[in-house]
């Protein structure tokens, strides 16, 4: 952690100074001081970007490459990264953990995780750092489809996309801040969704004295375990005896969401559209009630629909009826068109309008995740196949295998070391904070595997696991901002707070943002509580429309 009292004073004075920009040239020779000497870090693009559509304030941005090798099939492996420099910097530092396979620099802007993203840490004026985690995707085209994933064939590939490039980029990176504004960091944060979260739970874990606070939204811990579930989702929709985008119609997906509004809305206090009493509701929906009775053919599911929904939601099992990764709530987001993207059907043409389980998803199992990694044709119909044939109960344990070649398993390179019993004993002690917050509907990393992380987190510390981890569920949403929810909030801000000012995080006020037509046309123009878990927001008001009216019970 920084020496915060110094070095705050310090980038106050600066961030004040630098509305000069002349302060800090954005110049090869801004960076050639002799504080900055990493070997093997190249510079490739230094240039000054001014305000405009693509940039929210004047600033610099530099690329480089570092840990350059060749790898695997003679493939050219390095860690890629893109750094923002913002003129008038408030001298804090943002590492931005991207989603997905990474294989790509994202622009470093820090998305915030709000369905509102004009608003990023580079427009508040945090210099932020983004990378590919250590291998380009563009250079696995040859392997079709799961190209993406093919880095996995590379073991250093793989560490470096479970914890390495992190690592190593993370004090490169801090040290070129400090090289060009001449200042130590006041704070340093990281933020991410997705497999971003992940990247942000396994530094909290392997690197407990880097960040000061942690966002972390929809977290993919157990990103290898979740992956069994894209096998179980794909082989349930298709024993419905329909193609995988015939399994549900988007209807009947609107219909499930309708049937759960219908048991489990109002247990919150008011019929709003959203479901906050979420463990309440679990125990109050019968899925059986989705199932078409004698004579009726519309307005109802197949049994063979129901009981794959009910298969689904139930995770993938052993081979003696063991958990190999969570359960699931039942939402209302599984109606949105996230949550069907995710699992049903995209509108992707050259993935056949496969669903992305069914492409980045089989790919990431056969090559990533499992040992040894198991090739697979870049086809959109192979793909699927793969998750077709695979043995769920036979072949789960290929995620915590190891082999003369890969002597570290996919579980060990991925996940937090000690999520499976989480104590952050050390990340405590440097007084390290997280916010979390998770849709209820998310379709690929079940909110309820981030409720069984913090619950045991808790019991670790004693019944203190919010005294470090603030953790929000957030009722509708699918994976991400969006869906028939209210996600338009600010994390950001009260995360800071707590970091800097010890105030520790409450209720946060969410809206539907404008662009979510979803989330408008389910709710309106309405705002509502967001809840530290396990609290729940009940109505107690007057006005239906206002968050005021609820209270974290």
């Amino acid at each position: 952690m920084k020496t915060h009292a110094a070095a705050l004073l310090a980038a106050t004075a600066l961030a004040t100074t630098l509305a000069s920009p002349a302060l800090a040239e954005c110049t090869a020779e801004a960076f050639a001081q002799d504080t900055f000497a990493h070997e093997g870090v190249t510079l490739t693009g230094i240039e000054a970007l001014p305000a405009g559509e693509d940039s929210p304030l004047p600033h610099c941005r530099v690329t480089g490459e570092m840990n350059q090798r060749i790898g695997a099939e003679g493939r050219a492996y390095a860690i890629g990264f893109e750094l923002r420099l913002p003129d008038e910097w408030n001298g804090r530092f943002v590492h931005q953990f991207n989603g997905g396979n990474d294989g790509e620099v994202k622009p470093a802007v820090g998305p915030l995780l709000s369905g509102n993203k004009a608003d990023t840490a580079l427009s508040r004026g945090y210099a932020v750092v983004s990378s590919n985690a250590g291998h380009d995707g563009a250079l696995f085209k040859d392997k079709g489809l799961a190209g993406g994933a093919n880095f996995g064939f590379d073991p250093e590939a793989r560490a470096a996309y479970g914890y390495t490039a992190v690592r190593d980029l993370n004090p490169v990176a801090e040290a070129l801040v400090q090289t060009y504004y001449g200042s130590d960091i006041a704070y340093s944060y990281g933020i991410g969704g997705s497999n971003g979260g992940r990247h942000a739970m396994v530094a909290a874990a392997r690197m407990p004295e880097a960040f000061d606070g942690l966002l972390v939204g929809y977290p993919g811990f157990n990103l290898p375990r979740a992956a069994l579930q894209h096998a179980l989702d794909v082989q349930a929709f298709r024993s419905t005896g329909k193609p995988l985008a015939e399994s549900f119609s988007k209807d009947d997906l609107t219909l499930v969401a309708s049937k759960l509004l219908d048991a489990c809305d109002a247990l919150d206090g008011l019929a709003d559209g959203l479901i906050n009493d979420a463990p309440a509701c679990q125990q109050a929906f019968d899925p059986a009630s989705l199932t078409c009775t004698d004579g009726q053919n519309s307005a109802c599911l197949t049994p063979e629909q129901t009981a794959a929904l009910v298969t689904i939601h139930a995770g993938p099992k052993g081979a003696n009826g063991e958990q190999l990764y969570s359960d699931w709530d039942w939402d209302t987001g599984i109606g949105s068109g996230n949550w069907r993207f995710w699992k049903v059907e995209s509108t992707v043409p050259p993935w056949g309008q496969k669903p992305i389980i069914a492409v980045m998803g089989a790919a990431s199992l056969a090559q990533i995740f499992t040992t040894p990694p198991t090739p697979v044709e870049g086809s959109p119909e192979a793909l699927e196949q793969f998750l077709m044939e695979f043995d769920i109960a036979g072949q789960a344990a290929g995620i915590d295998a190891t082999d003369k070649t890969f002597t570290e398993s996919a579980m060990e390179v991925m996940t937090p070391p000690g999520s499976d019993d989480p104590k952050l004993a050390e990340f405590r002690a440097a007084g390290g904070k997280i916010l979390i917050l998770h849709g209820n509907s998310d379709p690929v990393f079940s909110v309820r595997d981030t409720m069984a992380w913090y619950d045991k987190l808790d019991a670790n510390t004693g019944g203190a696991a919010h005294e470090v981890v603030t953790f929000y569920r957030v009722p509708g949403m699918p994976h991400g901002a969006g869906g028939p929810s209210t996600d338009g909030f600010d994390v950001m801000t009260p995360l800071v707070d707590w970091v800097e000012n010890g105030t520790a995080p409450g209720a946060i006020t969410a809206t539907v943002t404008e662009g979510n037509t979803e989330g408008q046309a389910a709710l309106g123009p309405v705002s509502r509580k967001l809840c530290p878990y396990p609290q729940i927001a009940r109505y107690t008001g007057s006005d239906p429309a206002s968050a005021d009216s609820f209270t974290c019970e």
